[in-house]
């Protein structure tokens, strides 16, 4: 075969170190646009990005040329420097450690993009934790929960 094509959907979740609540409303009108900008710049765009005060749900089209781990740390290194530019409220910012990604199949998109869109409303009723722990759960990803808040 001559040519490489792939279409490969992720949803990938992180969140603020210690889940601290940052992630204010000033700073999310220009953090879900410039991290669409970092995932581009990984020939991996950004479908829908959205989350709460302590995390970030995005769900983007894997490019063939980086791996997952190569797309997060630009996207998390970047905004980290970048976020710390925003103000001295954001000089202490950090993202944890880690991450999950989530392979979604061409069926689920619409409903994992609705899930991501509803986050705010979704969090007046489950905690972040809950939440991460729960899509673990369901992706049968084995954890060590000691680990899991780096």
């Amino acid at each position: 075969m001559s040519q490489s094509l792939a279409k490969v959907y992720v949803h990938l979740v992180f969140s603020t170190k210690n889940q601290r609540e940052i992630i204010d409303a000033d700073i999310e009108k220009e953090l879900h646009p410039y991290m669409a900008k970092l995932f581009r710049e990984c020939d991996s765009p950004s479908i829908i990005i959205n989350g709460a005060s302590n995390h970030i749900h995005n769900l983007f089209l894997l490019s063939r040329k980086f791996t997952i781990s190569q797309v997060v740390e630009k996207v998390k290194k970047t905004s980290s420097k970048w976020i710390k530019t925003k103000g001295k409220q954001y000089k202490s910012f950090y993202w944890q450690n880690g991450y999950g990604a989530f392979s979604i199949s061409q069926s689920h998109v619409d409903v994992v993009k609705k899930y991501i869109s509803d986050q705010k409303p979704h969090h007046t009723k489950t905690s972040f934790k809950d939440e991460y722990i729960k899509l673990l759960q369901k992706y049968g990803i084995e954890y060590d929960e000691r680990y899991v808040w780096d």
